[in-house]
């Protein structure tokens, strides 16, 4: 034998026993062992680290990362003794009926291991493995492959008609046809070769279709940094084990084999995928200097230092002091998005009724490209998963707009747009946060109907344009929200987004004229900035605050939930309806820890305090109002911020204008509020 051969399968020997990967594949041995089915293939998987590997034979890691199925060979010959010399498999006969698939831990952080399909040129003939990193924007179900199967001489007198000469397992890359065929022949007398199906194994299988992370920019709003640039969907093969490993709209990280796959007189590249493992955007480790600074300067307040960050929040688009209290819902409800792929419970779904549709939607259009995982949905397509059948005729489930969101924001533009089933399969999702999709088995060539039900985990953003809905739709019977009408769109859905907020700037200026005087003004000198507040605040700069702000972790404070569950059950008993029962929806006490959560966030508090829940509450119950009309607890349309922040005495003013607020919203609990507790002036 090789003597650098053999020195190799030392090391893999020595390499499985310090790494627990023997007693491992000892166990394995023995559920084969101990089962009284027959196999003709004993498939293991055995776990490597090439780092490791290296540290003990170079010959052997490089084998392992550039040369796959030749270190595949060597683990092979060494299990194959190991289960003869100990006998774990009394069954087995020869080397080939050992089908071992290594498993890589990682690949080493350098740019040779990385494979992206939308640079080129990229080598994809070497079989050996590469990483790539995407977000799952399409999943068929899992069907059925030929894992191995055995063969056997056609002419009973051969003495190849018996035993396991001829065994066929997957290879990475091969196709149906390069595992089961009927053109196979005899090497001893040239007879062809039948299959003993008694000894075929199926596997599953599952086809993902993943698009390189930079390619969400495509689907944001409008960005200044946006590349002109195409990118293409690449297909991923899950086996076995990987298959149901993958969620739509999560982002992975593959380790895997590119393989060139022909379909009719196309080719295309796709990837055997070998490992897979959740991947998510690291955050900043502070916010910007300026932030820092204005963070230190009113640390005095409780809320100056939101108050600053959403007047001047947007001052690209928007001038400063227009539409406060959304740009303030709207940095809520970006700090509230998460980037990991847990099931979050605090969304904020906002709706915005306007007579400037063009304006608001210019405004929402720019922030949720501030997040990464936003989302600009495109009329044309549909807003929810659909299932159509991919280029092999299997179901596959399409990600669409609310799955590419996943963990971000879905900005589904104005709502009145969307068709009737369309709004009720939206509140349908918003009611229950899953979508259930049905696929019919004889459509898409399997035995039995499938249910598959996909989580929404986004926070939902849309408008509506009061005027022109209401002269469209004049025939239509109009619902009364609160003082506003509000045509086509059923109460029960705007009911279902957790803030209804109202664009109404009459009170300080009409936000058409400075609007106008900001884009002409840039117009004439793009170069330079139409208000002083945009030289010092930055879109970058806002970017990294909602980056930072909405990966802490934050705790609710035993007032702050006191006073939320006070509110709630307060406001709960003084709007009853005779006949439909409480206007307190099931999600309300969601809302209000979600609001108090996202506005400590924003302040760079960990703790939720009672200054926290007042906004929430102001928020929510500026809300109610819209929609239900006004309560005992009576709020302004504009008590977040009911003057113009232009001066450190406008910002004094505000403080203390809140902090009746605050007074107010105890003598309301005190009032309405549970009777076991009453809250006072000292809590």
């Amino acid at each position: 034998m090789n003597p650098s051969l053999l020195k190799m399968k030392e090391v893999a020997l020595m390499y499985l026993d310090r790494s627990g990967g023997l007693q491992k594949f000892m166990d394995d041995c023995k559920l084969y062992s101990d089962s009284k089915q027959s196999y003709a293939v004993f498939r293991f998987l055995i776990s490597v680290n090439p780092s490791d590997i290296a540290e003990l034979d170079a010959t052997l890691g490089n084998y392992i990362l550039h040369k796959p199925a030749k270190a595949t060979l060597i683990f092979q010959s060494v299990c194959f003794i190991a289960v003869k010399t100990l006998a774990l498999i009394p069954q087995l006969q020869t080397e080939a009926q050992m089908n071992i698939v290594l498993k890589l831990t990682h690949l080493p952080s350098l740019p040779s291991y990385v494979i992206s399909f939308c640079k080129f040129p990229f080598d994809y003939t070497s079989q050996r493995f590469y990483m790539s990193e995407g977000i799952v924007v399409a999943m068929s179900i899992i069907t059925k492959y030929t894992q191995g199967a055995r063969f056997v001489c056609s002419d009973e007198t051969c003495s190849f008609s018996e035993g396991f000469q001829y065994l066929r397992v997957h290879t990475p890359g091969a196709t149906e046809s390069a595992t089961v065929r009927n053109d196979f022949v005899c090497s001893l007398c040239t007879l062809p070769l039948r299959e003993d199906m008694k000894y075929r194994v199926l596997g599953d299988k599952q086809l993902v279709e993943m698009i390189d992370t930079n390619a969400i920019s495509i689907f944001q709003g409008s960005s200044s940094s946006r590349r002109h640039c195409r990118f293409q969907s690449f297909t991923v093969f899950l086996r076995d084990e990987l298959s149901n490993k993958m969620k739509i709209g999560s982002r992975y990280k593959v380790i895997g084999i590119p393989v060139c796959m022909q379909s009719c007189s196309q080719v295309t590249v796709c990837l055997e995928a070998n490992s897979i493992q959740p991947s998510s955007l690291p955050g900043p480790s502070c916010i910007s200097e300026k932030f820092s600074y204005l963070h230190a300067l009113t640390s005095n307040s409780y809320w100056r230092f939101t108050a600053i960050l959403a007047n001047s929040f947007a001052s690209q688009v928007l001038p400063p002091g227009i539409y406060n209290t959304l740009k303030l819902a709207i940095l809520l409800s970006l700090v509230q998005t998460r980037d990991t792929d847990e099931e979050a419970a605090n969304y904020l779904d906002l709706l915005v009724a306007t007579n400037d549709s063009l304006i608001v939607d210019r405004f929402m259009n720019y922030s949720v490209g501030l997040t990464p995982r936003g989302i600009r949905h495109i009329p044309s397509g549909a807003i929810f998963p659909t299932v159509s059948k991919d280029k092999h005729g299997t179901a596959s489930i399409q990600a669409n707009s609310a799955l590419l969101a996943k963990g971000g924001i879905c900005f589904i533009g104005e709502l009145s747009s969307h068709k009737k089933d369309k709004l009720e399969q939206l509140q349908s999702v918003l009611e229950s946060r899953t979508i259930t999709l049905f696929i019919p088995g004889k459509k898409y060539g399997q035995d039995t109907d499938q249910q598959v039900i996909l989580p929404i985990q986004t926070s939902f953003w849309s408008f509506i344009d009061v005027d022109s809905s209401s002269k469209k739709h004049v025939q239509k019977e109009n619902t009364l929200l609160g003082k506003m009408e509000l045509s086509l769109i059923s109460a029960n859905l705007i009911d279902t987004f957790g803030l209804l907020i109202h664009c109404n700037e009459s009170s300080f200026c009409n936000p058409i004229l400075p609007v106008a005087n900001l884009i002409l003004k840039k117009s004439i000198d793009p170069e330079e900035a139409a208000y002083t507040i945009s030289q010092q605040f930055r879109s970058q700069d806002y970017e990294e605050l909602i980056a930072f702000s909405k990966n802490m972790h934050v705790e609710l404070s035993s007032e702050a939930e006191r006073l939320i569950n006070s509110y709630y059950l307060a406001s709960r008993r003084v709007r009853i309806h005779s006949v439909y029962g409480s206007n307190l929806s099931a999600t309300a006490l969601r809302i209000l820890l979600s609001l108090s959560e996202a506005h400590a966030k924003l302040s760079l508090r960990t703790k939720v305090l009672e200054e926290d829940v007042l906004i929430a509450v102001l928020l929510f119950e500026s809300s109610l109002t819209l929609k239900h009309g006004a309560s005992v607890f009576c709020v302004a349309p504009n008590a977040v911020f009911p003057f113009e922040l232009n001066s450190e005495s406008s910002l004094n003013q505000r403080d203390v204008y809140l902090m009746q607020y605050y007074q107010q919203l105890i003598q309301f609990i005190g009032t309405y509020g549970p009777a076991t507790h009453v809250l006072n002036n000292d809590e």
